[in-house]
């Protein structure tokens, strides 16, 4: 049966919610959670819905869980910018069990998956959490965050933006984001895996969700409808900001 690849979902409950729905989804025997679960404006009750999944799930952490739970421990400093407080407030929804929860995660799972073979998930990269991969990055730098990878497919996330390449002999995919896509069109974003690859969207009611968004108290709640909704940003702006980014870390 085929596995889900669910990444980047950032508290948004209602994107969530239908995919869980999605009739796609119920057909796959794992669910994988990429990573980055939060923040987003109903953090807590994203997690408290994932992990009803039970055993069908298989979580692995992005750099937001690390960021969340650092956020928890330090709760009541609301200091610094937009991010920063953003994290804060959704830190300040969560339970101590789903702060702990949060901080037990690995940072890499594999899966053996009908027709791909081993597959690895992580959320950056395969070997950090935080770092770029896009369909524009040159095969150079992809290489050594390669080196040490055995399976014949590795799943990523992080960037927000679906794609589906080959380089070294690993056939990458990034899932896409649930909660806050970047590829020009509202919807939620994700992956099928078994016996091939598929790359998914699923559509949900925007004036519900821009509701409950407004309702959650999420610092500049606007901005992220903007982001969701109003002007989404396209995968080739993501894209290439994403690989500015990647080039000034290197310089």
């Amino acid at each position: 049966m085929p596995v889900a690849a669910l990444y980047d979902i950032h508290g948004n409950l209602p994107a969530l919610t239908a995919v869980l729905a999605d009739p796609r989804l119920a057909a796959c025997e794992r669910v994988v959670i990429g990573g980055d679960v939060g923040p987003g404006p109903m953090t807590a009750r994203t997690v408290e819905l994932l992990q009803e999944l039970g055993d069908r799930a298989v979580w692995i952490h992005g750099n937001c869980e690390r960021e969340l739970v650092a956020a928890y421990d330090r709760r009541g400093d609301v200091a610094g910018g937009l991010w920063e407080r953003r994290s804060a407030v959704a830190a300040a929804e969560l339970s101590l069990a789903q702060r702990d929860f949060l901080a037990a995660l690995p940072g890499t799972a594999t899966v053996e998956i009908d027709g791909l073979g081993e597959v690895l998930f992580c959320h950056g990269s395969p070997r950090s959490d935080e770092e770029i991969v896009t369909a524009a990055t040159p095969p150079d730098r992809l290489a050594p965050m390669l080196a040490d990878v055995s399976a014949a497919v590795v799943v990523c996330g992080h960037t927000h933006v679906q794609f589906d390449r080959v380089e070294h002999g690993v056939r990458i995919v990034n899932a896409g984001s649930v909660g806050m896509p970047y590829e020009g069109a509202a919807g939620a974003y994700w992956a099928r895996l078994g016996p091939g690859v598929e790359l998914l969207r699923t559509g949900y009611d925007s004036e519900a969700a821009i509701a409950a968004i407004r309702a959650s108290g999420y610092p500049d709640a606007e901005g992220t409808i903007e982001d969701l909704f109003t002007a989404p940003p396209t995968r080739e702006q993501a894209t290439a900001e994403f690989e500015r980014q990647a080039a000034a870390m290197r310089a």
